[in-house]
This record gives structure tokens, sequence and C-alpha cells, in this order.
């Protein structure tokens, strides 16, 4: 069991992340079996002074499948929310609105034990450097590449869209991020990506790939997928339309901890690894809202903007 390690990271979400005060309302939202690690987290807010509350909830069919109306009005009453559940409700319309009215929101899809006492024991000051410079020169460009060895080419617009850093900084009114931390991340310009990308990692609700998995992607939206993994991707996102194809998201990983396992929450953190999401970017600068949103991780890409690489053969050139 992770013991003192787990102590220590439920301590550093609570506390350093979210900043819990005496005082304030905390939802801790769940699925049964993630209750253990709910309870861990709503016991450390009420020992911080906090009125917390475990709401436990089904699982959803799908990542950002909204959560009971119920549960949605309680995210929105509150001052922070702590939503360690197996699918992620980061792209919900529920999170969203939460947001606007000022909660502060941190998201654990598929979180385990061992792996938040893992990677929430890294060291934060560098994961926040490396996402902000990430960040800076995403914001600062308006072209994006990713290439890589197996033959991936891919380009996108980002002009206009602001990124984000999801480096455990939470303690803003408003703040919304993802725990274990470890990335920077940006919302493409809709209908603007333009061609392959060779996925060598992981796929969100798939897992590890076997071999390499092709994607084709033209007007913005995934088109086709090569291999039993990229048919399953298909058959998960076509129930949604036009918009569960869409390219919702670049983001970057900035976490030295992070290992590749096949659940999505910790592959997409992996420091040198990019992962593209489809489906919902509403809830991150985007504008297509439907109930799902997949990342896929490659692990070794060249990451140019504006013809200037920032990321190169896993190693972050800035």
């Amino acid at each position: 069991m992770p013991g003192a390690d787990l102590d220590s990271a439920v301590r550093t979400v609570v506390r350093q992340c979210m900043g819990v005060e005496a005082g304030e309302e905390v939802l801790v939202i769940c699925n049964p079996v993630t209750e253990e690690i709910g309870a861990l987290m709503r016991i450390e807010a009420q020992g911080d002074g906090a009125d917390a509350t475990l709401a436990v909830i089904s699982e959803r069919e799908t990542h950002a499948a909204e959560p009971p109306r119920p549960v949605a009005a309680a995210m929105a009453a509150a001052d922070v929310v702590l939503a360690p559940t197996i699918q992620s409700l980061s792209h919900t319309a529920a999170r969203k609105v939460a947001s606007d009215a000022g909660v502060r929101i941190a998201t654990l899809p598929g979180v385990t034990e061992e792996m938040l006492a893992r990677l929430m024991n890294g060291d934060l000051d560098e994961m926040r450097r490396r996402g902000w410079a990430i960040v800076n020169a995403l914001n600062g460009g308006s072209q994006v590449r990713i290439t890589c060895r197996h033959g991936s080419d891919l380009t996108f617009s980002i002009a206009g869209r602001e990124g984000i850093v999801d480096a455990g900084e939470l303690s803003a009114r408003g703040a919304f991020g993802n725990l274990p931390c470890g990335e920077g991340f940006i919302a493409p310009l809709e209908g603007t990506a333009e061609g392959t990308l060779v996925v060598d990692g992981s796929i969100a609700a798939v897992g590890l790939v076997e071999s390499p998995v092709r994607l084709t992607v033209e007007g913005g939206h995934l088109t086709g997928a090569t291999g039993d993994e990229g048919a399953r991707l298909m058959e998960l996102l076509t129930p949604h339309g036009l918009g569960g194809t869409n390219v919702a998201e670049l983001g970057i990983g900035t976490n030295e901890e992070a290992i590749l396992t096949g659940n999505i929450l910790e592959d997409e953190k992996i420091f040198g690894t990019a992962h593209v999401a489809f489906g919902a970017s509403a809830g991150i600068g985007g504008t297509v809202q439907v109930p799902v949103h997949l990342d896929v991780v490659v692990k070794e890409p060249t990451v140019e903007i504006d013809g200037e690489a920032i990321l190169g053969g896993g190693e972050l050139l800035i």
C-alpha cells in the first residue's frame, strides 16, 4: 500500500493544489470503485476545517458524459470540487458551469492510490515552469505541426486560442485542472486539422496499443483509423456525430514521474510526450460540446509552432 506517500499526496492535492481553507464547502465526487480515495480527500478537507461532502455516483458511459443533475447543481454551489471518478468530468457542461461560477475544480479520472502517491510527490515547481513555457509558446503562435518517426504529420491552427497550464495551481477562483498534474494544453481551431497522426502509446478507453495506430484527419475531424484499437476508437467517437470526431486538444506532458500504463490520466502527463484528443473542446476554449473526449498519446514526437520546434524526440526544447 502507498501508505505515507498516499497521505502526503492527498494532503498536497487538498492543501497545496486546491488551497482549501476553513469554512469552505468542498464536494468530492467519486464512483463506488473510487470511494476509498474519495473518502480520504473528504477527510483531509474536513480536517482543514472545511465542510466537506462525498457524493458517490454511478459510472458514466463515456468520458465527458454529464453527472446526475443534483450533483451538477451541487458542483456549481460549492467552493471546491474534487472528482476522483473513473470517467472524466473535465469536459462536461456541469464542470464548465461550475468553473464559470468561480468554483475551483480538480478532476482525477481513473486515478489510483499508487498513481496519486507517485505522481503527486514529484517536483511541482519544475512542472509549473515547463507548463508555462509550453503555454507561452502556444499562446504566441498560430500554426502547429506534429511529426514522429512512425510517420505522423498533422497540422492545425491555434490562432486566437489560449493554452492552459496543468501543474496543480488550482487555488484561484474558477481554477480548473487535472490531477495528477503535468501538462500544457490548448484547443485547436475547429476545422483546421489536416494530416496523419500515428499513435504508439495509448488510447483513452482502449488502453496500450500493440502496434502503431495510424489516424487520418481531414477538415478538423478524425476520418479513419487502422487496426483493432483504431476501430475501437472510431466506435466510441462516431455515435456522437461530427462533434465526436472533432480534433479537440493538443497537450504536452511535463511530469517525469509518469510512466506508460494504459491509463490515460497518467500516460498523457509523461514528460516529452504529446497527446491529441477528439470530441468535446468547449471546456478548454473550443466550441464543441458532446459527451465524449478521448485522448491518444504519441511517445516521442516533434512539435513545432510556426516552424520552430518546442518538443523533439522526447525532449522539451524550451
